[in-house]
């Protein structure tokens, strides 16, 4: 059969429903990844799916396949993407897929997968398409079974392990994702009183698009915590993994702050633990961990990659930038924004200001994630002659883990390529709007001297 090979992701598949995923795509995937499960002596897969309106059709499809293979499926329904992979321990299944377009737009879709505890990406992702595409498939008779109290069964989970040391009257934007299906009853059910935004599970997103990782999508809790006497704004992503947070103020707390807030938690009862974190983090956190009695790892950008990382190195807690944050300590490991919303209440009940508590955190000045668009391919060339042949003058040290990063007494810059679109993604940070500018400068002549004639985004 024809697949799009530009849907085989660095951490998941994704296309666009009816032109490169369709159900009989999505079928044969089921089959590869079925097959997958078979060579690995697997023999369940829970499949849950989130609220975009091409799921049901999709999820049963990549069942049929899965069972084609000879490995039977536990159907979870609609539950966030942390809810699935939870499924996986609680049900005992052998692996999961949640189907979901995450924070893509309505007509996107597509699969994050697991087997025996290890997340699928990179090459893994690839030999699914191999199977396919060379018909290196198992076949048999798999069965789906139903499985419907996944949601409760979290719930009593979370339940059990948080508590909040006063009530507090919170704010909620699941911007109709799956989310919806899941945090309200969760944060009442921890003793908080909530204003709730877009809770309604609604595929075609008719609010504002569920990526809370851009300010624009944050207005609508900036406007309800400025209108109400709530004191602290949570907003989740399409399938429930990542969590932005808003102050009473109407100030952004980026993910890489909120870890600091985690980081000193956890290290209180893991003492001399190590924290990782990827390299678009701010450098405030490495001497935080320090500061609280941790070890600081950077790593790889990518919810995969880091889950590896975690897995790899036995630490007690993870986070990137983009707002997947990862608990081993009291939790599974697994990214999941629900969670992460849940431990941060139970930080800031403590403290008699919320609001304090979070702008207190240190910050700098810091640009956006910039993006240079360039054509297939290109970022990671561009990458590659920066690393080799780019000079940065008055650096203190030039990190190439995952692009690069240069480090300044003042300040960093960063290039890396993105895995899942063709650009490179730049973000810069300093003390100061002039150490920035500067910073920036000598990027703009780095990049200019490998590859002349760009239109950079800063």
């Amino acid at each position: 059969m024809q697949l799009a090979p530009e849907i085989f992701k660095a951490y998941d598949i994704r296309g666009i429903i009816d032109k490169t995923l369709t159900p009989e795509v999505a079928r044969a995937i089921g089959h590869a990844l079925g097959s997958e499960a078979r060579a690995r002596q697997l023999k369940t897969i829970a499949v849950g799916r989130d609220g975009r309106l091409s799921g049901p059709s999709l999820a049963g499809a990549l069942a049929e396949g899965i069972c084609a293979a000879g490995v039977d499926v536990i159907d979870i329904g609609c539950v966030p993407t942390p809810l699935t992979y939870f499924a996986a321990y609680q049900l005992e299944a052998d692996g999961c897929v949640s189907v979901t377009g995450s924070h893509n737009p309505p007509d996107y879709n597509g699969f994050k997968m697991v087997l025996g505890g290890q997340t699928l990406f990179g090459e893994l992702i690839q030999d699914l398409r191999q199977r396919i595409e060379t018909g290196n498939l198992t076949h048999g008779q798999g069965t789906v079974t139903r499985h419907e109290g996944i949601i409760d069964a979290y719930l009593e989970r979370v339940l059990g392990d948080i508590r909040l040391a006063r009530p507090m009257k919170i704010v909620i934007d699941c911007g109709n994702g799956v989310a919806g299906a899941v945090a309200p009853q969760l944060f009442r059910r921890l003793g908080c009183e909530t204003v709730e935004l877009f809770c309604e599970v609604d595929g075609n997103f008719p609010n504002h698009h569920p990526d809370p990782s851009k300010p624009e999508n944050l207005q609508d809790v900036i406007r309800a915590l400025r209108d109400t006497d709530a004191e602290l704004g949570l907003a989740f992503d399409g399938d429930g993994d990542r969590l932005g947070v808003v102050t009473k103020d109407g100030q952004i707390i980026y993910p890489d702050r909120q870890l600091m807030l985690f980081a000193a938690d956890v290290l209180s009862r893991v003492p001399g633990g190590q924290i990782i974190y990827d390299v678009k983090c701010t450098r405030n956190l490495a001497g935080w961990i320090r500061q609280h009695g941790g070890e600081p790892v950077m790593w790889n950008t990518g919810h995969a990659l880091v889950k590896a990382k975690l897995k790899e190195t036995g630490a007690p807690l993870a986070g990137e930038m983009s707002g997947h944050v990862f608990f081993k300590e009291r939790w599974y490991g697994f990214d999941d924004g629900l969670y992460t919303g849940a431990r941060l209440l139970e930080i800031l009940s403590a403290r008699p200001d919320a609001n304090a508590a979070l702008t207190a955190l240190p910050d700098a000045t810091s640009t956006p994630e910039l993006n240079l668009k360039m054509a297939e391919g290109e970022p990671f060339e561009l990458v590659r002659r920066l690393r080799e042949q780019a000079a940065f003058d008055g650096a203190d040290e030039i990190i190439t883990i995952d692009g690069v990063r240069v480090e300044y007494p003042d300040g960093f810059g960063l290039a890396r390529p993105s895995n899942t679109t063709p650009v490179v993604v730049l973000r810069f940070e300093a003390d100061s709007q002039a150490a920035i500018e500067r910073i920036q400068g000598a990027f703009r002549r780095a990049i200019e001297a490998v590859w002349p004639g760009l239109a950079l985004p800063f």
